[in-house]
């Protein structure tokens, strides 16, 4: 079943000199995660942040800390962020030779295991997954940048996904990331997501603007 709609921002589109006052900010204007983008410039041409920053700003929220692991490999950093504070981590399919032995060494650190499925990853992929993730994440972009366009062709993805978490009974969260605003919010909703991870769309016009930004993509 369908779960409330939660609104994550990422702060890849945050101010970094400022960090910690923008996820105290975005915990005062109501979000429900704060989704944390890794990149590594190798599984993505992007180079982001580590397990230290994850630990930094732990102090500055209560929210669920939502760690996307865009790095290959992925494995040998498990450790590191779950120690840091992230309370869900979702890594790639392609980022190691077995996600079945990465998910299970995240449920054994005591956190949240999500798989995260590419623009060009099948739903298929999560065929012999499905009972045993805590989150299915849907990339709508290509992984690596914040601020492109939404690929509609992946609504179909959306749909495929939420009839196999429907059908296995399980409470998975259906995460959609990438080129998310008012419209594409809503579209992806429909199609059955219920966690909106948004960059851009939280953090434009300032603090001041927070609240009313999370609200509008809430619906």
């Amino acid at each position: 079943m369908q779960q409330p709609v939660r609104i994550a921002p990422s702060i890849l589109s945050a101010d970094f000199a400022r960090l910690g006052e923008e996820v105290g900010a975005i915990t005062a204007a109501g979000a429900d995660y704060v989704h944390v983008d890794v990149m590594d410039g190798h599984f993505v041409p992007n180079l982001t942040i580590g397990p230290m920053v994850v630990k930094a700003l732990r102090p500055h929220t209560h929210l669920v800390m939502d760690v996307h692991l865009m790095i290959s490999p992925a494995d040998p950093f498990l450790d590191a962020f779950a120690e840091a504070g992230a309370d869900i981590l979702t890594v790639h399919p392609e980022a190691g030779p077995h996600i079945h032995r990465s998910i299970q060494r995240i449920k054994a650190l005591g956190k949240k295991a999500g798989v995260s499925l590419n623009p060009g990853t099948p739903a298929k992929m999560l065929d012999y997954l499905i009972d045993d993730v805590d989150l299915v994440l849907v990339m709508s972009v290509n992984p690596g940048f914040g601020g492109q366009s939404f690929i509609t062709g992946q609504l179909k993805k959306i749909e495929a996904i939420r009839k196999m978490i429907d059908k296995s009974g399980r409470t998975i969260d259906l995460e959609v990331d990438g080129g998310i605003d008012v419209t594409t919010a809503r579209q992806a909703i429909d199609a059955g997501a219920d966690v909106l991870v948004a960059g851009t769309a939280t953090f434009r016009g300032g603090a001041d603007a927070y609240a009313a930004n999370i609200a509008r993509l809430r619906g």
